[in-house]
């Protein structure tokens, strides 16, 4: 029997995304609930439900599984993080059009990119300076 850290990364993808793709469309179904109860004529049709449904599930599996790409030791790390924006783009920007949430139009498309650049590179910052602090922490602590 293998031991789960010595799985390949797409099993790793796959089984984080089954693990925790379930959670988007949890999220999803409370956003609706508070938006029924929040707004007077807020109404959806099947269709939308379904599509929201899948395509926030699939965002939420494609999220989860990125994660693999940062835990790759033989990739350098710009490969890794390049691997995980595209990803991450490709699935939040496929997501947003086809529910409808923004329009597939060139400046709107390009909003959308600047923001989710400049979003996704806060974030990578944050973690980077915490995981770094962590690390500085831990080797003093071992001196």
């Amino acid at each position: 029997m293998k031991h789960p850290t010595t799985q390949t990364p797409v099993k790793d993808f796959f089984l984080r995304g089954l693990v925790f793709g379930g959670f988007g469309p949890v999220i999803l179904g409370i956003v609706y609930l508070v938006l029924h109860f929040t707004l007077e004529d807020f109404t959806l049709t099947g269709d939308e439900v379904f599509i929201a449904i899948l395509s926030i599930y699939l965002l939420a599996f494609v999220h989860a599984g990125a994660s693999v790409f940062n835990q790759i030791e033989s990739w350098p790390v710009a490969k890794s993080i390049l691997c995980h924006f595209g990803l991450l783009y490709v699935a939040y920007a496929l997501c947003y059009v086809i529910n409808s949430w923004i329009p597939f139009e060139p400046v709107v498309l390009g909003i959308f990119t600047a923001v989710f650049a400049a979003v996704y590179g806060l974030v990578w910052l944050i973690v980077y300076t915490c995981i770094r602090a962590t690390v500085k922490r831990l080797n003093r602590s071992l001196q």
